[in-house]
């Protein structure tokens, strides 16, 4: 069957009342013109709407994609950062939306970066950059950004990506753990919930797949620095009778 008959039906599919998904306008049109089966290695399956497995990630359904473009509130000339390049439809999508050039993604994973250019320059939108980063890092190179999406769950979105949010900006992301929702957290601290959503934890340098060895033990390493540096020591703690606890040694 034509790509372009697949494209509508799947848009025509999240903008009928049963599924109540897609309204935003501007997205329903960009998500027509992305040739999403040049994402993929099976044609037809790629307008289903289900999620698909690649290269040790998980490809995000088109109703997923459609919710998070519609929570991160595009506009025309936005600078975007999406962090979790995947396969690069998502940054197509935004590409149509916001002009190419003004698309920046990351990935953690090297094998993903290399699949998500080969995939956006066959789709045409070679002008998307993307880059191996650590994605808790951004990129601060091209920052401020006036939109971030951040394709993995969180408990609160990482600090460096907060900071190059541009005045007036927007971060969207997963927030939490095994129940999540999606977030949306503005510069000056404003956040907007959206509906329950499911996706995988942002990764550190050494989980994603392919790594020469994945240890799980930086991010328990940073967590509990973290926790160190926050926490109050005894002198600090103006509760604490120090000369009755001498006496009882």
């Amino acid at each position: 069957m034509d790509p372009a008959v697949l494209r509508e039906d799947m848009v025509d599919g999240l903008e009928s009342t049963a599924r109540d998904v897609l309204h935003d306008e501007g997205v329903a049109v960009a998500m027509r013109d992305v040739p999403r089966h040049e994402f993929f290695e099976d044609e037809r399956s790629a307008y289903a709407d289900r999620e698909h497995d690649a290269l040790g990630t998980r490809v995000l359904a088109p109703s997923t994609v459609a919710r998070l473009l519609q929570a991160l509130a595009l506009e025309d000339d936005d600078e975007v950062l999406i962090v979790g390049a995947g396969v690069g439809y998502t940054a197509a999508v935004a590409a149509e939306l916001v002009g190419e050039t003004n698309v920046h993604a990351v990935d953690i994973s090297r094998p993903l970066v290399l699949e998500a250019r080969q995939n956006l320059a066959r789709a045409g939108y070679d002008g998307v950059f993307v880059d191996r980063r650590d994605g808790a890092t951004g990129l601060p190179e091209y920052a401020p950004f006036d939109r971030i999406l951040l394709e993995a769950a969180a408990v609160d979105p990482p600090r460096a990506l907060l900071e190059q949010l541009a005045t007036g900006g927007r971060l969207v992301f997963p927030r939490g753990t095994q129940r999540q929702r999606l977030e949306a957290v503005s510069d000056d601290g404003d956040r907007t919930r959206f509906g329950a959503v499911s996706f995988e934890p942002l990764l550190v340098e050494g989980e994603q797949a392919g790594a020469v060895e994945r240890n799980r033990t930086d991010r328990e390493d940073m967590e509990h620095a973290l926790r160190r540096s926050e926490s109050r020591r005894g002198w600090e703690h103006e509760w604490i009778e120090w000369e009755e606890s001498v006496d009882s040694r």
